[in-house]
C-alpha cells in the first residue's frame, strides 16, 4: 500500500464532498484540530473561522440546502505539505438563498489553501468569488 500525498488527501476530501458526503465521509480526512477560515464573501460578509466540529455538523446540514456539487479543479499547486486548489464549483440549490431561488444553480470560482498533517487535513483558507445576477450568464 503506497502512502498518500497531500495532494490526493485533498482531492479525496473535495470528491467526498462532490459526492454528497455528510460527517461520516469527510471525518477521515480532517485532522482533530482542523480549522477552516473562510474570507469574506457574498454569502458571509464577515467571513468566518470554524472548528472541525462545526464543518463536520455544516456537511450534514449542505445536504438540506444544496445538492449536485461539482468541483472542477481548475489547478493544483503543491509545495511540500501544502496543497492549493483553483476550482469552479457549483451546486443546485434546494432552498432559497439571498440571490439565488430554490431549484437554480449557484457558482462560484474558489481556491483554498490547505496544509496536511499526517496524511489528514489541519487547515483550510477559502477564498470565494461567488457569481450572482448578470455575472452569472456565460
Amino acid at each position: 500500500m503506497t502512502e498518500q500525498t497531500p495532494l490526493t488527501c485533498v482531492l479525496g476530501f473535495v470528491r467526498a464532498i462532490e459526492a454528497g458526503g455528510g460527517a461520516a465521509e469527510v471525518d477521515r480526512f480532517l485532522a482533530e484540530d482542523f480549522t477552516l477560515v473562510e474570507a469574506p464573501h457574498v454569502l458571509a460578509p464577515e467571513g468566518s473561522t470554524r472548528s472541525r466540529e462545526q464543518v463536520l455538523a455544516g456537511a450534514e446540514q449542505s445536504r438540506q440546502v444544496v445538492s449536485h456539487q461539482r468541483f472542477d479543479v481548475r489547478r493544483t499547486t503543491c509545495e511540500g505539505s501544502r496543497v492549493v486548489l483553483e476550482v469552479d464549483w457549483s451546486a443546485t440549490l434546494l432552498m432559497d438563498l439571498r440571490y439565488w431561488d430554490a431549484g437554480e444553480t449557484i457558482r462560484a470560482r474558489t481556491t483554498s489553501v490547505f496544509e496536511v498533517r499526517d496524511g489528514r487535513i489541519a487547515s483550510q483558507d477559502s477564498y470565494d468569488c461567488y457569481f450572482t445576477g448578470d455575472a452569472d450568464t456565460e
